[in-house]
């Protein structure tokens, strides 16, 4: 087990070794990511459904649910949970957003690789241009993968926000 485990340390290693510098920024960057993804999801299933819960409890314990003031006090607790609940989807969006973009400029560094190893050695030089141009798939197929991934969560987490809100919205009956 022990040595399984170094084997899948070295061969993440060596991947980003080829990947060079701006693959690790990839990485640091699909870790913060992923990390607010998983406390969405956390945060979703544990406080919101509690701070829901206290939300129906107060607005069911009101007598006044038709005048406007009940109107305004129904609008500022569907606003509250909203606010908590999408507090960090934006950040999330940029982070998806950002991925292709730092997988491009880890193209652009490693073709620039290439040309300079191509004009040091005068051109046809498949071996020493490899890496150059490893360099510059390596940050962009990592770039693409961690922008895709990120689409389908965070598409997944604002559905379920938008559906949640709207049953809350609906929990919360007006009297005329």
């Amino acid at each position: 087990m022990y040595l399984f485990l170094l084997d899948i340390m070295d061969a993440i290693s060596s991947f980003m070794q080829r990947g060079g510098p701006v693959l690790n920024v990839i990485a640091i960057l699909l870790f913060l990511k992923w990390s607010l993804v998983f406390e969405r999801i956390w945060y979703l299933n544990t406080t919101h459904k509690r701070n829901v819960k206290n939300t129906l409890a107060q607005w069911n314990i009101r007598e006044d649910k038709t005048s406007w003031a009940a109107h305004q006090i129904r609008t500022m607790m569907i606003s509250k949970i909203s606010l908590d609940v999408r507090s960090t989807l934006p950040i999330i969006e940029v982070l998806v957003t950002i991925c292709p973009l730092l997988g491009l400029i880890g193209t652009v560094t490693g073709m620039i690789e290439v040309f300079f190893v191509m004009a040091v050695t005068g051109g046809g030089d498949a071996k020493s241009m490899a890496g150059g141009v490893s360099k510059a798939t390596i940050p962009t197929m990592a770039g693409m993968v961690g922008a895709i991934s990120g689409i389908f969560a965070y598409n997944y987490l604002k559905g379920t926000v938008d559906r949640d809100l709207e049953l809350l919205e609906d929990h919360l009956p007006l009297s005329h």
